[in-house]
């Protein structure tokens, strides 16, 4: 029933080689929790892999880049580990899903859904509704950006961001269309265009999608910073 939707691993080749590129979320039928694998030195993580999003029990966010995934569970590369146990929430094709850690092992993690979800709805990328459609996982990480329409900049709030675009506010109805470059602390210079404006706020789409790593990094250091002021602010 479901062997149109799944997205088959190829063989596994070197990161550095050109096939390396091919790698793919590989979906089990089963339902138990995928398990570790051995992994080289030199493996890099591949573009091609699921992406999706984790949400801990404190309303922190990171992406995830999924390795395999059953209907019980799924295997994953985070940026930052969680304690075995943890209670978290996954978002997969704009569906969350509560799940536990189940365990862990260098920059991957085990994690157990807590009910076996529907695979054939979860890989199409739609809830069981007509006219929905999924939307890359996007963080709710307040910042502060600077944004650049030909000689003009705006100072903007950020209300969420993601591999491919983020949404911004204050800016004018004028900006639809307009090419821009965003500024974001610790982040490079990213291009992109104001596809769509409401109420003062708009929707950015960068012309070239950010990287996995530099996103999961950035956002690494978001967290690491919060937690530091948390601390600060309790002594």
């Amino acid at each position: 029933m479901f062997e149109a939707l799944i997205r088959r691993k190829k063989p596994n080749f070197s990161a550095s080689g050109p096939d390396s590129a091919f790698e793919t979320t590989t979906v089990s039928l089963s339902t138990a929790v995928p398990r570790p694998l051995e992994r080289r030195d030199d493996e890099r993580v591949s573009p091609h892999l699921r992406n999706g999003k984790i949400i801990d029990g404190e309303g922190a966010e990171q992406l995830i880049k999924v390795r395999n995934m059953s209907a019980g569970g799924l295997m994953a590369i985070v940026g930052r580990l969680y304690e075995v146990g943890a209670q978290v929430e996954i978002e997969l094709s704009s569906q969350k899903i509560p799940a536990t850690v189940v365990w862990t092992r260098d920059d991957t993690i085990g994690l157990k859904f807590d009910q076996n979800v529907d695979l054939g709805e979860l890989l199409a990328g739609r809830k069981p509704r007509h006219g929905f459609r999924a939307r890359p996982p996007r963080l709710d990480i307040p910042c502060k950006a600077s944004v650049r329409i030909g000689k003009t900049y705006y100072g903007v709030d950020v209300h969420d961001i993601s591999l491919g675009g983020m949404k911004v506010e204050p800016i004018e109805e004028y900006c639809v269309g307009k090419k821009v470059i965003v500024v974001v602390e610790s982040l490079r210079p990213v291009k992109g265009e104001v596809r769509w404006y409401s109420d003062r706020r708009a929707g950015i789409v960068f012309d070239q999608p950010l990287e996995f790593d530099q996103l999961s990094e950035w956002v690494g250091k978001r967290l690491e910073l919060a937690s530091l002021k948390a601390s600060y602010q309790t002594n």
